[in-house]
């Protein structure tokens, strides 16, 4: 009887497991998305980039971050569609970012010649989107 009550237990909690990685994902891209949206001149400055290019950015972000909570939320096929559309919007921001900051350097640990750090997180970010992508609801 304990090991079918366990068993129960551990089912529920493995169904909805998939909140932990989404809530952390989410969280990530709102906190950024966001930050880059109230600071558009200044950080597409710091960057070099122009700010409708930055803006894209802030908006991807935000916008995958709302939609990997929102796809979980909203039932059947526009629901899957949502999440994989969110971890897709991911790909290329995460690709930039490594590319353009991070390349040449695992280590997130900032160095002269990375002050912002190497591409470790940015790699799990765009691995964790791209599976979003794949997966779907289904994670």
């Amino acid at each position: 009887m304990t090991e079918a009550i366990s068993s129960a237990k551990l089912s529920g909690l493995t169904r909805h497991s998939h909140w932990l990685l989404r809530a952390a994902f989410a969280g990530v891209f709102l906190f950024h998305g966001t930050d880059k949206l109230m600071n558009l001149e200044a950080s597409a400055s710091m960057m070099g980039l122009p700010i409708a290019v930055w803006a894209l950015v802030a908006l991807a972000e935000t916008a995958a971050g709302a939609g990997i909570i929102a796809g979980a939320l909203i039932a059947g096929r526009t629901g899957d569609l949502i999440t994989r559309a969110s971890g897709f919007a991911i790909l290329p921001v995460m690709l930039g970012a490594i590319v353009m900051v991070h390349m040449g350097r695992w280590s997130f640990v900032p160095t002269e010649s990375h002050p912002m750090g190497g591409m470790e997180f940015q790699v799990f970010l765009l691995v964790t989107g791209l599976i979003f992508l794949l997966r779907g609801n289904e994670i």
